[in-house]
């Protein structure tokens, strides 16, 4: 039997302990801000003189610190590198590939505060958004791990009695794994292990802005025994490094998280047979999302003005799952908005490494001047209730915007902003707030508030998303216990925490024996 594991449990920084942890993991990071990392192929540190240069969002002179940045010539080595060590990774017991996740996941639980200390600095994360990710990345460790033994022996298969069949699962080969930086840590971590785990042999190419949480997640898997050439790091530009390798002919998958966008630019080009090329790559993209919190008429309101408060505006609004459409039911609309609106102009926004920030910046200056010319475009389609300001001249804040009586199709209801501006409408009834709740091209997550048992059973049938929430906010899914992922143009539905996700990273084999 394949041990349970519990999710890893959350930091509670009431307690001075737990708080004096946090500004000694702030006192650590701060000793090596501004170092130099290298790139990491087959196992050797290549230097190059071109860097990427990592800055604190909340504080834009500081520098996180500078990658070495890979070009074509270097990203090329790095692939035949990764080819070559999968002749060997490929046939390592799956009982040893889980076990370097386990060793991984037990070196980064010591270094919890330092890890997510980095989040604050690098990703602007408030102490609590940070120890959350930390913890989702230990989870992802120790699932993935578990998940591979649980799949190690195949599924069981019907024999007659002079043939013994077996149903197996091989690995597919190198996978290219481009990670977002809304969660540096967490799915940098999950998707490139999940690939690896599963026998296969990957090139990581982190986020430009969030490098530096996964060089130092690329230290503890080499520390953790990961072979030489299994993960190889190459951090690089999207148009030279992501494009090349993602066309390559020995490219056999490419795990995708970011925007819809660069998700639809991969699917074109991952679909293209390239000279040499054997095989349909295959593609997992999880994209945007435009998520809707409905509340009901018949609804625990307090909860529903908390739900969306905390859905839309935690990490400034910066999640795929954020909600940015409240869809309200007329009879209840101006109860919750004031609510909404008298929660937020409470919330305080400024530095996270200061815990008594509710929220820090928006990650850098493109994000900053998107989300301010959104902010101008809910001015002409709705009524501004609160925020609509924003402050670039230390860091890049923008404080909690809502907009109300907006139409359903009005442009702050439709595209994804990725900030935190939320967008508020008003539904006739409990069937016109799901049918606006489905009126956009995403499908990710999405949450009701209600306590009519009847509109439950209605939503769940009908609310198309891949992750529904019933009385609760609509961000924050768990390894393990909500497996998350989104239809439409939110990507491929590949639930990361969830039990056939690693399938999606093998293939599955049938031998039969005649007796």
């Amino acid at each position: 039997m394949v041990q349970a594991y519990k999710h890893e449990p959350f930091t509670d920084f009431s307690t001075e302990e737990n708080r004096l942890s946090y500004l000694k993991g702030l006192k650590t990071v701060e000793g090596y801000l501004g170092q130099d990392y290298d790139l990491v192929i087959g196992g050797d540190r290549i230097t190059t003189e071109e860097k990427i240069v990592s800055y604190n969002p909340a504080n834009k002179e500081e520098i996180i610190g500078r990658v070495s940045k890979a070009n074509q010539e270097l990203a090329e080595k790095a692939m035949q590198a990764a080819v070559e060590a999968f002749k060997t990774w490929k046939k390592v017991k799956p009982e040893v590939r889980a076990d370097v996740l386990f060793k991984a996941a037990t070196m980064i639980r010591r270094r919890k505060s330092e890890f997510s200390a980095l989040l604050t600095k690098e990703a602007g994360k408030s102490w609590r958004e940070a120890d959350v990710e930390v913890a989702e990345g230990i989870d992802f460790l120790e699932y993935y791990g578990r998940q591979m033994l649980a799949l190690k022996d195949g599924v069981p298969m019907n024999s007659r009695p002079d043939e013994y069949n077996r149903y197996h699962y091989i690995p597919l080969g190198v996978g290219i794994i481009i990670s977002p930086w809304n969660f540096p840590f967490a799915i940098m971590a999950g998707t490139a292990v999940a690939a690896i785990v599963s026998g296969n042999t990957v090139l990581l190419k982190p986020a430009s802005t969030t490098p530096i949480v996964a060089a130092k997640f690329v230290e503890v898997m080499e520390a953790a025994g990961l072979p030489k050439g299994v993960l190889n790091f190459v951090p690089g530009s999207g148009a030279e490094v992501g494009d090349y390798l993602v066309d390559h002919k020995d490219t056999r998958f490419v795990s995708f998280t970011g925007s819809r966008e660069v998700g639809l630019r991969i699917f074109d080009r991952s679909s293209k047979l390239n000279p040499g090329q054997i095989w349909m790559k295959r593609l997992i993209a999880e994209m945007g999302g435009k998520d809707t919190i409905v509340v009901d008429s018949e609804a625990d309101l307090e909860l529903a003005a908390q739900s969306i408060m905390a859905s839309a505006f935690g990490f400034s609004g910066q999640k795929c799952s954020a909600c940015s459409r409240a869809v309200i039911v007329e009879d209840v609309y101006d109860q919750v908005l004031n609510r909404v609106v008298e929660l937020t102009n409470q919330l305080t926004i400024g530095n996270p490494v200061d815990q008594s920030h509710y929220t820090g910046p928006v990650i850098d200056n493109n994000a900053f001047k998107k989300i301010m010319e959104y902010i101008e475009i809910g001015k002409q389609e709705g009524k501004l209730m609160a925020g609509g300001e924003g402050d670039d001249s230390e860091g890049y804040f923008i404080k909690p915007t809502i907009f109300a009586d907006l139409d359903p199709k009005a442009r702050i209801m439709q595209e994804e902003i990725f900030g935190p501006v939320v967008g508020f409408t008003k539904a006739k009834n409990f069937d016109e707030a799901i049918e606006i709740a489905n009126n956009t091209e995403y499908g990710l997550t999405g949450a009701v508030i209600t306590t009519n048992r009847a509109h439950m059973e209605q939503a769940r049938e009908d609310f198309h998303v891949g992750n529904l929430y019933f009385n609760r906010g609509c961000t924050g899914a768990i390894v393990g216990y909500q497996p998350f992922g989104g239809f439409n143009m939110s990507g491929t539905d590949s639930k990361a925490g969830g039990p056939d996700y690693l399938l999606l990273h093998m293939q599955a084999k049938t031998t039969s024996e005649m007796y």
